[in-house]
């Protein structure tokens, strides 16, 4: 058996998100057949693939010579969260552009994400359906076609995408409150609720009702409390990372071709884990822990 166990990197992830990324090059019906076979368990038990990671849980595989040379395949910079015929929800690292920009050269989600698929022999043009700054990290959905692009834009029009945010930012805000500040001539509301407080900041899950451009960012700032690194909207520098502390860490969306609903966790990046430790202080453990609890629906609904 090959045994793993869970680290904060994988807190939060799902079973099937586990193995798209520890086996990249496996299709979709071996995979569902490693869960159906029993050949997967978690903490001793058999595992599902919508199963949610939590930090120090054991994942043990049977081995066998298909998974070795499959796992002998890396990712270059990919995190798959969620896949099926008609999308791909990836986690996206702080710093990286979701569309081709002239200062990276070729390196952005969306080509990596398309190199990952011609790994397994997929030809298509990704199209994403939301996209977040290139400083926020977390859950992009991207669609496989341009059916898709449209079924599933038609959709996020219509009804709207569920979005719960992690946010660290300057001063100790409320319990929880909202923001109804109109952005760009629209009506504009964001809510929250606070996590965490810390000496001189906080750490919040956010809620964003409306979908203006930098409308966390926007919001949080013109309250007097920006988020931390985020230079543009008056946010504190920081030195050693390369975005800001907001983190896309759920979606959940309505599947219109299945009809069931789809809700994605994206784990939170390395980098952030230990300014957000700093903040917590020892109340860290509990938060961190109580993450994968954490309510997908605004605090209001």
């Amino acid at each position: 058996m090959l045994t793993y166990t869970i680290t904060g990197g994988d807190h939060c992830r799902s079973v099937d998100s586990y193995l798209r990324n520890l086996l990249p090059t496996a299709t979709a019906g071996y995979l569902h057949k490693l869960l159906k076979s029993g050949h997967l368990s978690l903490n001793g038990v058999a595992a599902a693939g919508d199963d949610l990671l939590r930090l120090g849980d054991t994942l043990a595989m049977k081995e066998s010579a298909k998974t070795a040379s499959l796992m002998q395949k890396r990712l270059d910079g990919l995190d798959i969260l969620y896949e099926d015929d008609q999308i791909l929800v990836a986690n996206k690292e702080p710093g990286l552009a979701v569309h081709k920009a002239a200062e990276d050269g070729e390196r952005n989600l969306v080509a990596l994400a398309g190199r990952h698929l011609l790994l397994r022999g997929v030809v298509c043009k990704l199209r994403p359906v939301n996209r977040i700054d290139r400083g926020t990290s977390g859950g992009v959905i991207l669609a496989k076609s341009s059916t898709a692009a449209g079924m599933f834009g038609r959709y996020v029009r219509e009804t709207g995408l569920g979005k719960v945010y992690l946010a660290a930012v300057t001063g100790r805000l409320d319990d929880r409150g909202s923001i109804d500040l109109p952005l760009d001539g629209k009506e504009s509301l964001t809510r929250y609720r606070t996590l965490c407080r810390g000496g001189r900041s906080s750490i919040v899950a956010v809620y964003p009702v409306s979908g203006r451009m930098h409308q966390i960012r926007r919001h949080l700032a013109a309250t007097g409390h920006p988020i931390i690194g985020d230079r543009r909207y008056g946010g504190p520098l920081l030195e050693q990372y390369p975005g800001h502390c907001l983190h896309a860490f759920a979606v959940t969306l309505h599947h219109p071709e299945e009809n069931r609903e789809i809700s994605v966790r994206a784990p939170l990046p390395a980098g952030l884990l230990p300014l957000l430790e700093q903040i917590a202080g020892p109340r860290w453990t509990t938060l961190f822990a109580d993450l994968p609890d954490l309510s997908l629906r605004c605090p209001d609904d």
